[in-house]
């Protein structure tokens, strides 16, 4: 969700040069109040399923735990 934030911040308000980080910080809270106030929300354009499908070779598959092995 982040990545999602981020890259509506760069496209909304970093389209131009910011002089100092004093004006960025405060471009940054007015924007995100902004973001809150109206409740803006992410539209997924992704289901859970689809995405796994989707994405399943990009992550190494997860082997079951065995409950076998003795704590030490």
């Amino acid at each position: 969700m982040a990545e999602i934030e981020f890259s509506a911040f760069l496209k909304q308000c970093l389209d131009r040069r910011i002089k100092d980080k004093d004006t960025l910080e405060k471009e940054v809270l007015a924007w995100s109040k902004q973001r809150n106030e109206a409740k803006t929300k992410i539209h997924w354009s992704f289901t859970v399923d689809k995405a796994r499908t989707t994405l399943k070779s990009k992550y190494e598959r997860v082997s079951p735990v065995n409950t076998n092995i003795p704590n030490n």
